[in-house]
């Protein structure tokens, strides 16, 4: 068991043997577990108590959990919350992501690929409260009324202002660091989600989805996040 990995989870899950596995793994790992099997518990112990991360169902017996989710980023929490879900449609996807979720994971799944997101997720966690490295862009602007203020969070889509998560901003600043570069998406997964060996890629292409929606004129012809064929992407600010 890796302690440096420990975290306080809460698991929101109605399905009792899933949520009993859930636990019993987290826990083997070293964490901190608080399992709620509805959105009102959930609620509850989000007012008692505060979580490093949330597995979140997106089904559950009194309502969405992509509703908890928005509430979440609305009143300003940003913790990391990874969705636990059969709806794996790419427009199930992005509607998760466009709520504020910061992965997004479908049923059914390997557990080691869950264990290894949500550990992943919180080293990049710490990454982020860390401090900049010496030289790293701040503010970042590009296209038309595109603004990124990575140390206030704060970010302008055409000139609007529009919510971002922890990842979306990390993979805002990776690219940043290398317009006109291609990057693969095995480097995207390493170096921004912190994930190696055979995971699935198409994570990284639901993030660019959200991605173009946001700050492309026509999200079906992007300027800036260029698709390379084979390969992975460009970006050209």
């Amino acid at each position: 068991m890796n302690q440096t990995l420990a975290g306080r989870l809460l698991v929101v899950e109605d399905e009792e043997h899933l949520a009993f596995s859930l636990e019993f793994n987290f826990e083997a790992e070293g964490y901190a577990v608080t399992v709620a099997n509805c959105l009102r518990d959930a609620r509850r112990h989000l007012d008692e108590a505060s979580y490093d991360l949330i597995v979140l169902d997106m089904m559950l017996p009194d309502g969405l959990g992509i509703d908890l989710c928005r509430e979440l980023r609305v009143g300003g929490d940003h913790t990391p919350v990874v969705f636990l879900t059969a709806k794996g449609a790419p427009d199930d996807v992005v509607a998760g992501l466009d709520a504020g979720a910061d992965d997004y994971v479908t049923k059914p799944f390997a557990l080691q690929e869950l264990l290894t997101r949500v550990a992943a997720m919180l080293r990049r966690q710490r990454w982020n409260d860390a401090a900049p490295a010496a030289g790293a862009v701040e503010v970042f602007t590009f296209g038309d009324g595109n603004r990124v203020d990575f140390a206030t969070r704060e970010a302008l889509a055409h000139g609007e202002p529009v919510s971002l998560t922890d990842l979306e901003l990390r993979l805002l600043r990776f690219f940043s660091e290398r317009q006109s570069l291609v990057i693969s998406r095995q480097e995207l997964l390493e170096d921004v989600w912190g994930l190696a060996g055979d995971t699935n890629t198409r994570t990284v292409d639901n993030f660019l989805v959200r991605l173009r929606r946001l700050f492309e004129r026509d999200p079906s012809r992007p300027d800036h996040f260029v698709t390379v064929r084979g390969v992975g992407y460009r970006f050209v600010p």
